[in-house]
């Protein structure tokens, strides 16, 4: 492991990338490429997150994983950041992934709050801080109490922001008071993402820097248009968050991510398969979300 040499520009638009299955439930690395392609060239990401919960990890092999880094790097190459997914609740394990995702080529590694276990804030603190000392690779922190059963106080995180490579956090906790309290006791050039995309027009009003997507899937280019937007033409940036809202809605009506395969389906992308526990629409779902992505073009204010 070399020394820190400080963070990549990772950019304002994150996808968190599904992963595309086949009928006999193997990864289909060829429609993963093809949908890092798209998630770059048109729908305007600048970076890409590979194995997290969007695209299904706990459910994914180790093997998988890797390939699936693999390729995407091989995708894109150096025109999009691509966040590697390490976290588990096992410290051990994330120290392995971080280590192999290091390796393979990873622009950054992206670390969840440790699930199930709920260690508490120094638990917290010491399985964040020892798993970034083993990686010179910058840090992106994701703080989301719905999933990981904890949320990761203000406090704890500055302490976490003193390291040197932990460089940001996706915050999906929900709790616009808290991620306005992050943005306001960071240190400079500490990033702060939302991890709703919901959210995302609030947390940019408090001072978060962009998103980390889910629906970027299919929307990504009027995110990216509202992100850029926002300090210039905030009128704007709210008419583009308007018009999104049943978008965002459907896309987290049923158990993420079963809506948004469906809706990225939809642009010809052999990517609707899921993996058990998860199970895909049924026909008044599918519906509902095609309703919401009837009209999305936002008019020019």
């Amino acid at each position: 492991m070399g020394a820190f040499q400080g963070p990549r520009e990772w950019g304002k638009l994150l996808t968190a990338m599904l992963t595309p299955f086949g009928k006999d439930g193997g990864v289909n690395y060829e429609e993963t490429a093809k949908l890092a392609v798209h998630l770059v060239d048109v729908q305007k990401n600048d970076g890409i997150v590979v194995n997290g919960t969007t695209g299904e990890s706990p459910t994914l092999t180790e093997s998988e994983k890797f390939q699936l880094l693999s390729t995407v790097l091989e995708a894109v190459g150096n025109r999009a950041s691509v966040i590697f997914g390490a976290g588990t609740y096992s410290t051990a394990e994330s120290i392995h992934l971080t280590r192999e995702g290091e390796k393979r080529g990873a622009h950054g590694i992206m670390l969840v709050n440790p699930y199930y276990n709920r260690p508490g804030q120094d638990g917290l603190y010491a399985h964040f801080s020892t798993v970034a000392k083993e990686t010179s690779l910058p840090v992106l922190l994701y703080n989301i109490q719905p999933r990981s059963a904890i949320n990761m106080e203000t406090s704890t995180l500055m302490k976490l922001a003193e390291i040197p490579n932990i460089v940001g956090v996706k915050e999906a906790s929900g709790m616009i008071g808290q991620i306005a309290d992050v943005v306001a006791q960071a240190p400079d050039g500490f990033r702060v993402y939302s991890g709703d995309d919901g959210l995302t027009l609030p947390i940019l009003s408090v001072g978060g820097m962009g998103l980390v997507s889910v629906v970027a899937h299919v929307v990504g280019a009027d995110l990216k248009e509202m992100i850029e937007i926002f300090p210039s033409n905030p009128a704007r940036a709210k008419a583009i968050h308007q018009k999104l809202i049943p978008v965002f809605k459907a896309m987290f009506a049923y158990p993420s991510p079963v809506p948004i395969k469906f809706a990225t389906s939809l642009n010809g992308f052999d990517c609707e398969e899921v993996r058990l526990p998860l199970v895909k629409l049924n026909d008044a779902q599918k519906q509902a979300v095609q309703d919401s992505l009837r009209d999305i073009r936002v008019a020019v204010a």
